[in-house]
């Protein structure tokens, strides 16, 4: 199953949710909106700086991914960003594709 990394960024008022749920509600919600897309969580994280939580988790396929990300954003309480993580094995294999390209200006 694939592994995706997302970071989210609350606003004002996702803030105020935070403050209210608290951090062990925001996993408790979270572990059960990746569950019913087919996923498992893999870890969550509480971050000072640009970030204000990631996660890890595996998801059926990018469809769900992106599903998670667009209901997060669609709460107006947090901006994400996704990201596709590769296992060593898949960038292994990825590195070893061949491919017909041709860098600008070559």
């Amino acid at each position: 199953m694939p592994k995706f990394l997302v970071e989210a960024t609350y606003t004002a008022e996702g803030h105020k949710g935070l403050a209210k749920d608290k951090p062990s509600g925001r996993k408790t919600a979270i572990t059960q909106a990746v569950k019913k897309l087919g996923g498992k969580l893999d870890a969550i994280y509480f971050c000072l700086g640009e970030n204000d939580v990631i996660l890890i988790a595996d998801l059926p396929d990018h469809v769900s991914a992106a599903a998670l990300g667009s209901a997060a954003c669609a709460s107006g309480m947090a901006r994400t960003k996704t990201t596709v993580l590769l296992t060593v094995d898949e960038a292994d294999e990825a590195l070893s594709k061949p491919v017909a390209y041709r860098a600008p200006g070559a």
